[in-house]
């Protein structure tokens, strides 16, 4: 519950102070325009990566490997993408921290612990048709 307080009231207050701060400084409009500037810029490289690791996601499944750790960098740049979408600058600085490729799959892997699915040891490939093995009987006999 507290995270959600300090998520959804103290960073809007945060950021808020952060925009009075900045534009007490550089004056409104450049305020203004250096956040939409952030947000044009985040996008652009936000969308350059989700392409990158959607090609990634795409390779992997047509190899017939599960792309879980892809993914999970696909939902930390949609992440990322909304935190720069949003106007401020704390927001636009942890969105643009988490555009580093490297940053992103050292929290990861520091936060999601892989384990593997018996029976489906990691690199190996299916080639030929799909056979399970069983008995059967018929019920019109």
């Amino acid at each position: 519950m507290l995270l959600f307080l300090l998520l959804f009231v103290a960073t809007p207050l945060v950021e808020l102070y952060f925009l009075i701060k900045v534009g007490s400084i550089i004056g409104a409009l450049p305020t203004i325009a250096l956040s939409l500037l952030t947000a044009a810029i985040g996008g652009y490289l936000v969308r350059r990566q989700g392409l990158s690791v959607l090609m990634r996601v795409r390779d992997m499944l047509e190899q017939g490997e599960m792309p879980a750790l892809e993914l999970l960098d696909g939902a930390l740049l949609l992440l990322c993408g909304f935190a720069l979408l949003l106007p401020g600058f704390i927001t636009d600085a942890i969105g643009f921290l988490l555009l580093i490729p490297p940053l992103r799959h050292v929290l990861i892997r520091r936060y999601v612990h892989v384990v593997p699915v018996p029976g489906h040891p990691a690199g190996e490939r299916r080639v030929g048709p799909r056979v399970i093995e069983g008995k059967y009987r018929r019920e019109d006999d």
